[in-house]
């Protein structure tokens, strides 16, 4: 990629150009920042005006290299005619008719932008993602692409903490398709469908560039804080036997789907596979190497990928694999850790066992002082109504945001425990214990990945599940969430987020 300016009139837009892409594809970034369509535009570059076909690495771009583009601008589509309305601007007899404000908002459909909504509602429930997000500031960096959809992304994310309406992401949109111009394609002058994957991955993109945590524990990346697994991989060469030993960092866990693929467990096995070829040492030339990896670290948020589209030659169109693949509420990471983190993950999980059985024996306490207390035909006492309530507290230390709790995951947490096995609640209190609770899910309708429709389903600080199709949001029950598992042709899961169950 390569920054340049290019200037039209009296406006200068920064663009990534991607020098092994066409002409053409540079043009649709354009088209999307000025509304020049590509057959007007004018660019001058070296040997002449650039043509739809040019071989972009042949024109030798420098960083910051200003080119001139000259063209006439299409009427741009006109911006919501309707701001925002937000709750507190409602006369008292029109807040929050539905309940659902408390819920956040919905977001209109710009044309084939369901795969963008989708992707928006499920990033907006983690709120270390919006306060970050809305500490960033506007001078944070050059005014590049990748800053302005960082800027974007947080006016978006405000409109649908405040709004009690359906929110228009029309600038949003305009940077996205700016930033990545894949989205701004066209088919007989319609916007075309896009993958959601491929906007989550792009979008988490752009803010893993943008969004750094300046806190004196930990600096770097709130994007690789929060959602980077780390990966352990061994490589075994079956001609020469040598081994090596690879680390990296992975946003998602891919589900990969066979047709002994029954649960997301055993797709994430499959997709910790990963036999390539690379060059031998040993050989001196490339050889085909199994490998093998296992998680090193976890983060407070993991994304799990259903592998369900595949290329398909003949129609080229990413077809998708329908085989209901059944995935739970709460996943279990334990097994897929390196033995080091496993160790290290003992001692959190002892004491959030001792803390649910402790929270068990309390409530069946209560019950049996109840059934008593009601067999006597008497009613309880106030103190053993004080101890009834008793496990509920309990219930909300232990278990944080598993029972729908609004506690929020300190990034600290993101390097994972420390070591030690001992089952002392106290000492392990809040650290990352392998358990994630499932609270957004990402599904795609339809047979084909660039077709069909992409809604989100997510999961409240009060336990209830919403779904939002566009603008519309529907609440949900969690049996009705799992039955997004596949197997037909009713939404099925894509995407699944969870977040980390804290000792």
């Amino acid at each position: 990629m390569v920054l340049v300016s290019v200037k039209w009139g009296k406006e200068s837009h920064d663009v990534d150009v991607d020098t092994t892409m066409p002409g053409l594809v540079f043009k649709n970034q354009l088209y999307s920042l000025t509304g020049v369509p590509p057959e007007r535009q004018k660019i001058m570059v070296k040997g002449g005006m650039l043509k739809d076909d040019a071989d972009l690495s042949k024109l030798n771009l420098k960083a910051k290299q200003k080119l001139m583009m000259m063209g006439t601008a299409d009427k741009l589509p006109d911006a919501p005619t309707n701001a925002p309305v937000f709750m507190e601007d409602l006369p008292e007899e029109e807040q929050d008719v539905t309940g659902y404000a408390k819920y956040g908002a919905g977001l209109q459909n710009l044309g084939n932008t369901c795969y963008m909504n989708s992707t928006v509602q499920c990033l907006y429930k983690v709120p270390e993602l919006r306060q970050s997000l809305a500490a960033y500031q506007a001078v944070a960096g050059p005014p590049d692409a990748a800053h302005k959809l960082t800027l974007a992304t947080k006016e978006l994310f405000g409109n649908l903490e405040r709004s009690s309406q359906p929110v228009t992401p029309y600038g949003f949109l305009m940077q996205l398709r700016g930033k990545y111009p894949q989205f701004a394609q066209q088919r007989n002058g319609f916007y075309m469908q896009q993958d959601a994957e491929e906007c989550w991955t792009q979008l988490l993109y752009s803010l893993r560039e943008r969004l750094k945590d300046t806190g004196v524990e930990q600096s770097g990346s709130v994007i690789e804080q929060l959602f980077g697994v780390g990966l352990r991989t061994r490589l075994v060469c079956a001609e020469s036997g040598e081994a090596v030993e690879e680390d990296s960092t992975v946003y998602e866990l891919k589900c990969n789907i066979t047709v002994e693929v029954n649960h997301l467990s055993e797709g994430i096995r499959l997709g910790l596979q990963d036999d390539r070829e690379k060059n031998s040492e040993a050989l001196g030339r490339l050889a085909l190497f199994a490998g093998s990896s296992a998680i090193s670290k976890l983060p407070p948020y993991v994304t799990a990928q259903m592998v369900r589209f595949f290329y398909k030659v003949d129609t080229q169109q990413k077809a998708k694999i329908l085989r209901k693949v059944v995935f739970p509420l709460v996943l279990d990471l334990y097994e897929f850790c390196t033995e080091d983190y496993k160790q290290a993950l003992e001692g959190p999980r002892k004491a959030w066992q001792e803390s649910e059985d402790k929270k068990a024996g309390l409530e069946r306490a209560a019950k049996a002082a109840a059934k008593s207390a009601t067999k006597d035909g008497k009613a309880p006492a106030a103190n053993g109504t004080a101890k009834a309530e008793e496990p509920k507290a309990g219930e909300a230390k232990a278990t944080g945001e598993a029972n729908g709790s609004a506690a929020d995951v300190d990034m600290k947490d993101a390097a994972g425990p420390s070591d030690g096995a001992s089952g002392d609640s106290d000492l392990h209190k809040g650290q990352l214990t392998g358990r994630y609770e499932l609270v957004a899910v990402l599904t795609h309708k339809g047979r084909s990945a660039d077709s069909g429709h992409y809604v989100s389903w997510a999961k409240q600080d009060d336990g209830q599940w919403m779904q939002f199709d566009d603008e519309e949001m529907i609440p949900r029950k969690g049996d009705e969430v799992l039955a997004l598992s596949g197997g037909g042709d009713w939404h099925m899961a894509y995407l699944l987020l969870y977040k980390a169950v804290k000792a």
